[in-house]
C-alpha cells in the first residue's frame, strides 16, 4: 500500500492567505495615516512654542537693543525685531510649518522689553483639516502652553 503525499499549496489555501492579509492591510494603513497627521500637528505646535521663546528670549536680552514678536500665518511663523510686523523686513526669520498642520489664528505677539510680557493675541489655534486641533495659550507673562 503506496500513500501518494501532494506537496505545495492549493489555490484556496492561497486565497485564504491574500484575504487575511488584505483585510490586515485595510486596518493598518488608515491608522499610519492617521499618525502622520498627528506627528504633523505635534511638530507644528512645537515649532510655534519655539518660536515664541526665542522671541522673548531676544526681547530679555535685548538682542540689538530691541523687543521682538511672532506673527503667524497659516503655513508659517515670523519671528520679527521691533513691535510692528513689516512684510518685508530683511530681519524676518521665516519658520515654514509642514503640511498638513496648518494654523488657524492670524495676528502678532509680541514681548515686552523690560518684563517679556506678552502683548497682542493671546492663544493660537494649529490643527489638520478635517482632523484635530490644539490651541496655544499665551499667558500675560509670555508663557506658552498647550491646552
Amino acid at each position: 500500500m503506496s500513500f501518494f503525499y501532494k506537496k505545495g499549496m492549493t489555490v484556496i489555501e492561497i486565497l485564504v492567505v491574500v484575504v487575511v492579509l488584505g483585510i490586515i492591510f485595510l486596518i493598518v494603513i488608515p491608522q499610519f495615516s492617521k499618525m502622520r497627521e498627528n506627528q504633523a500637528l505635534k511638530n507644528a505646535v512645537g515649532e510655534i512654542i519655539s518660536s515664541l521663546n526665542k522671541a522673548q528670549s531676544q526681547t530679555l536680552a535685548s538682542v540689538d537693543s530691541s523687543s521682538y514678536g511672532v506673527h503667524f500665518q497659516p503655513d508659517k511663523v515670523i519671528i520679527f525685531k521691533g513691535a510692528i510686523f513689516s512684510v518685508g523686513d530683511a530681519n524676518n526669520e521665516t519658520i515654514d510649518i509642514i503640511l498638513p498642520a496648518i494654523i488657524l489664528t492670524s495676528g502678532n505677539v509680541y514681548f515686552n522689553r523690560l518684563t517679556g510680557s506678552s502683548a497682542g493675541i493671546n492663544s493660537i489655534s494649529v490643527g489638520i483639516p478635517d482632523g484635530p486641533q490644539k490651541t496655544i495659550s499665551i499667558s500675560a507673562t509670555g508663557v506658552a502652553s498647550v491646552n
